[in-house]
């Protein structure tokens, strides 16, 4: 009985220094080995046009090529000048690093999405936006963010756009 209850207790004492070992790993990887910036983190399409590829180089197969500037696309890893990124649909792949920029856009998720002229819903109503529609991001609070699209500014609901954390609070 003595002999089971040592062995249980450093199995216990193994399992907690894995379990230590398991969070120290997992929080190494939440920075990037290359940039030491948050794994994963949203960016946005700098160029007009640009290859996704299979892998991280030039000689990995181009899967798609994407054609739309400042949308929203979601760094998964890195790997030299390489960053892999998915999009809204969770379709990715690996971009050079050159093709992206750290500037925030989200894209609208809600037809017709309101924006307030503050973070409130009694707030009034300064613009619409279309579902589809892809915004610059300003200023988050817990549930609203800063919105600016084709001359128009204003506070919609997090949940109505793609391109930010729930819990996130950008700068």
């Amino acid at each position: 009985m003595i002999g089971t209850l040592r062995g249980w207790i450093a199995a216990a004492a193994l399992g907690a220094v894995i379990s230590g070992a398991a969070v120290a790993v997992q929080a190494a990887e939440e920075r990037g080995a290359v940039t030491n910036l948050p794994i994963p983190r949203f960016v946005s399409m700098k160029a007009i046009e640009g290859n996704v590829r299979r892998g991280p180089s030039l000689t990995h197969r181009i899967d798609w090529v994407y054609t739309r500037r400042d949308m929203p696309l979601e760094v998964t890893a890195e790997y030299g000048h390489w960053r892999r990124v998915r999009d809204r649909d969770g379709a990715g792949g690996w971009v050079h690093y050159s093709l992206i920029s750290g500037v925030r856009t989200v894209l609208v998720e809600k037809d017709m999405l309101d924006l307030h002229a503050r973070p409130v819903d009694s707030a009034p109503v300064t613009a619409k936006l279309a579902l589809g529609v892809i915004a610059h991001l300003g200023d988050c609070e817990k549930e609203w963010c800063e919105l600016s699209a084709g001359g128009y500014s204003g506070w919609a609901v997090k949940r109505a756009v793609w391109g930010v954390d729930p819990e996130e609070l950008p700068d």
